[in-house]
């Protein structure tokens, strides 16, 4: 009962937090899914987001153009990694290994130090209405509403000619040029969307917690590949909706899961095992069930 009771009220608050991690699952998605680049750009977006929003706040500067400011950042940065791929033609993953790595220096550089409070410091939040920051069901009201709005934003680009050609480029990036379709564009046009989603997330987890870190996305691109599997694994993958929402179910089931984990006993410290675990059964159980029926198929 002690564990029930224990996870039952870590249930709403993490419901809150996967909300704001499904802009970050949803960053890492589309790099991987739809553009068939495997992006780590997203280890120095999210903190990234959160450095500039944070810097900002303290300036004085208004929440809504700090929040902004910090989502362009992680534009930028996407948009940093395509150039680097495509104008060096370094290899997609080496090259978001190169940006984020760097990106750890601009963050310190932008935050001043390793972490900074925002306690006394107006936020968005604030701003919507100041309850949000101690009512969770108002965090969660107000976050489904904002993934919402991303999500059929993305899904009517992804209904135009322009989201079609960048679906192209992922699908056969070879037939692209000979339709029209610069494959430079979207490829930072994507990576730029994608990272942007990915800061926002960071923008509104600092004004939420109250304090920027530079090192808070260490880490978190294996808990959003976690995410997106999970997701992927109950929505599938058949069309573009059920692609767009497997982020944000996974990222809620995901958090869930780890939720149920501390309940259990387990150490924060040991999260990271419990996620390889999650992913690992995610990717092979489909592989053995093949296995299985391939081998009653040969008996028969």
């Amino acid at each position: 009962m002690d564990v029930i009771h224990a996870y039952l009220n870590l249930v709403p608050v993490t419901l809150s937090q996967s909300l704001i991690y499904s802009f970050l699952v949803l960053g890492i998605m589309i790099p991987f899914r739809l553009l068939s680049f495997p992006d780590l750009t997203s280890e120095g977006a999210f903190p990234l987001g959160g450095c500039v929003c944070a810097t900002l706040l303290l300036a004085g500067y208004p929440p809504l153009f700090a929040t902004v400011v910090a989502m362009l950042a992680g534009v930028g940065a996407g948009a940093a990694t395509a150039l680097v791929h495509l104008r060096f033609r370094i290899n997609s993953l080496l090259a978001g290994i190169l940006v984020f790595t760097a990106l750890y220096s601009v963050n310190m550089r932008v935050l001043g130090r390793s972490n900074i409070a925002l306690f006394n410091t107006d936020n968005i939040f604030m701003q919507i209405n100041p309850a949000i920051l101690t009512d969770v069901r108002l965090q969660v009201a107000t976050f489904a509403v904002l993934i919402v709005v991303a999500l059929v934003a993305l899904r009517w680009y992804l209904a135009t000619q322009a989201g079609a050609a960048l679906r192209v480029i992922g699908i056969n990036p070879e037939l692209a040029p000979s339709l029209g379709i610069s494959i430079w564009t979207y490829t930072i046009v994507g990576l730029g969307v994608a990272s942007g989603l990915t800061a926002l997330g960071g923008a509104l987890i600092v004004q939420l917690q109250g304090y920027a870190d530079v090192g808070m996305g260490t880490g978190i691109l294996i808990n959003g590949l976690a995410s997106l599997v999970i997701g992927e694994t109950i929505t599938g993958r058949q069309t573009v909706t059920r692609q767009l929402l497997a982020p944000v179910v996974g990222a809620v089931v995901y958090y869930q899961l780890v939720s149920l984990a501390l309940s259990l006993g387990l150490q924060p410290s040991d999260l990271k095992v419990v996620t390889a675990g999650f992913v690992l059964v995610t990717l092979g159980l489909p592989m053995l069930r093949g296995r299985s029926t391939m081998r009653e198929t040969m008996r028969a």
